[in-house]
């Protein structure tokens, strides 16, 4: 969602800022602006609608002139995306703040700030915190004391830059619930919400944790207190990926490179990870062989995209390990009463970590029974990492384009690791494990064929150009694949889009086929094609035009009407995350063709650290 960039350095930190602020485009945003101190401590900002290239075009009209600053992306959660909304905040002229998150007791603070004579010319939560923070910065003339001060009398999730005149050489951010990283550089130091923000200037940061503070000096000096107010030692990590993860390398878009990347990210998350014939039990950690030969049950706990992942994995699960298990979104689930049964497993699957409703989900499973909680995640430091038992990182790398792809697929292949894993502790039959083991050896190679079709599958495209609605059909594990292809499809290309088992189309949605309606279904070689291919003839008998993608052993005939893209074979466990692929190229190809804006989709943002 909003981003956040901050540094303090012996250079002038304008451009430092803005080329942090384009990095952070693909997390969504409606504004932009910054704020630098001047040599002569006076504060000076710019603000503006739209993208960074317009907070830009304000910047080469007047210049912002300083060694110390902050800037922000805003994702309008609290007014309307206009300027006066725009970050950052002031209280008065000598106060700067950049916030991500949500204050939920903003309007009392308001009222009692209001009360003070503190004059409000926003809509924002955060303008309450510009103020709270001058208030208490006239209380103690120290603005490290200050923000610990505020940040205790706020509830909610927050993620803080400040500054402010009378100290014009350090900056002092703080985190809760929200992403915050600290930058060190060769005496420089910087804060951003994400590491690729500052990939230009460092590759070496320390990733705070839940409630620190943080105060950054000049010369380097970076000092960082715990919620009790105690000095602490975070580690110094190097960035694992290169700067060109946040490059297109060639690519039209993010999202095309990334769809393209799949090959090699699932090939690195599977290192290591196998042996000839099985999955590593402690690719998820040491205790892992301990804490799975207590499970019983599993619980899958996921949003958008990541629970499709966990969709899926009920199915493998199922089978596979012969393991209930309950796949719920995690907005719904922190809200009801849980019943957890003797032996359930918590499993959390996000690509950021930092997930709102996720993490919120997690603290509110620690205290309900659970034998244990397993985080499937992309970022290493992340807060759900860190709070879970166990963790499997996938390797897919910075996810740039807003519609997730590869993190997707690597999530999936962390889940049939998983059923793996638990599977051999309850007994699955070797030679199944060994066949499903080497499918997934084989799978980057398959991969690679099925994104050789991509010129077909953007001629395909053309017949989208038009539609203004679309029917995804799946069976089985791949019901939750149309969920996905539909989401992809609505998300960037703006169609409406449905999915549905396909044995469910007589209970409703055949109403809505008719030559208007493409419908659009995944036919691997499985025990469910035939009853598939009984529903298809359903949809052409209606009129509707049907596009397959179909294994190239099934017996499909390409007729008017009927569209047929072949996909190489595939082992029947290993099917979903293949088929995957083409519906992503598909609903790129549709986008693309409609002009929309493929990694930035409109009113979407890339990681939802809010409710």
């Amino acid at each position: 969602m909003c981003g956040i960039v901050g540094a303090v350095a012996e250079r002038n930190v304008q451009d430092i800022l803005l080329e942090g602020l384009r990095r952070l485009e693909y997390r969504g945003y409606d504004s932009a602006g910054m704020a630098v101190l001047s040599r002569d401590a006076r504060l000076n900002r710019q603000r503006a609608v739209g993208k960074v290239a317009a907070l830009e075009a304000c910047l080469d009209e007047s210049p912002l002139i300083g060694t110390v600053g902050i800037a922000h992306t805003r994702w309008a959660t609290h007014g309307r995306p206009n300027e006066r909304n725009a970050h950052p905040h002031q209280s008065g002229e000598s106060l700067a703040v950049v916030h991500n998150g949500i204050i939920e007791n903003h309007e009392p603070l308001r009222t009692e700030l209001e009360g003070q004579g503190y004059v409000f010319t926003s809509e924002t939560d955060t303008e309450v915190v510009a103020h709270l923070l001058a208030r208490e910065f006239n209380r103690s003339q120290d603005l490290l004391t200050a923000v610990q001060s505020a940040v205790a009398m706020l509830d909610g999730a927050y993620a803080l830059a400040v500054m402010h005149k009378n100290q014009p050489e350090v900056i002092v951010g703080a985190r809760k619930g929200s992403p915050l990283v600290v930058g060190v550089g060769i005496e420089e130091a910087f804060l951003a919400s994400d590491p690729l923000a500052l990939l230009p200037v460092t590759d070496r940061f320390i990733y705070l944790q839940e409630g620190d503070v943080v105060r950054l000096a000049k010369g380097g000096d970076i000092a960082i207190y715990e919620a009790s107010g105690n000095a602490q030692t975070r580690p110094v990590q190097t960035f694992e990926h290169g700067d060109g993860a946040a490059t297109k390398d060639g690519y039209r878009h993010f999202m095309l490179k990334e769809i393209h990347e799949q090959p090699q990210v699932i090939a690195a998350t599977l290192e290591g990870r196998l042996t000839e014939r099985h999955a590593l039990v402690r690719s998820f950690g040491l205790e892992a062989e301990a804490l799975f030969a207590q499970v019983r049950q599993i619980h899958i706990i996921a949003c958008g995209t990541s629970y499709h992942a966990g969709l899926v994995a009920r199915y493998w699960l199922e089978k596979y390990a012969g393991l209930p298990t309950q796949v719920e979104v995690a907005s719904e689930y922190r809200y009801r009463q849980v019943v957890v049964p003797e032996g359930t497993l918590f499993v959390t699957l996000s690509q950021s970590g930092e997930t709102a409703d996720t993490l919120a989900a997690l603290r509110f499973a620690r205290d309900r029974g659970y034998v244990g909680s397993l985080a499937i995640c992309n970022v290493p430091g992340s807060s759900l990492v860190r709070e879970s038992d166990l963790t499997l990182l996938t390797q897919a790398g910075p996810e740039i384009g807003v519609a997730s792809t590869k993190a997707f697929t690597t999530q999936l292949v962390g889940l049939m690791l998983l059923t793996l894993s638990l599977g051999r502790m309850r007994g699955m039959d070797d030679a199944l494990q060994a066949r499903v083991v080497q499918a997934l050896r084989e799978l980057p190679q398959l991969m690679g064929q099925v994104l050789g079709l991509d010129g077909d599958i953007e001629t395909l495209s053309m017949a989208f150009a038009e539609k203004h609605h679309a029917l995804f059909l799946g069976r089985g594990a791949h019901y939750p694949i149309a969920l996905e292809g539909a989401l992809k499809l609505k998300e960037i290309s703006y169609i409406h889009a449905e999915a549905y088992p396909a044995g469910e189309l007589k209970h409703g949605p055949l109403a809505l086929v008719d030559s208007e309606m493409p419908v659009i279904s995944v036919a691997p070689n499985d025990e469910l094609l035939e009853k598939l291919k009984s529903n298809l003839q359903e949809v052409r008998a209606r009129g509707g035009e049907l596009f397959v993608f179909a294994d190239e052993r099934v017996s499909l005939t390409e007729t008017e009407g009927v569209r047929v893209l072949r996909l190489p074979h595939v082992d029947e466990a290993l099917a979903p995350i293949l088929y995957t692929l083409p519906l992503q190229l598909l609903s790129y190809h549709v986008a693309v063709l409609k002009g929309t804006d493929v990694d930035q989709p409109r009113n979407l943002a890339k990681s939802v650290t809010v409710e």
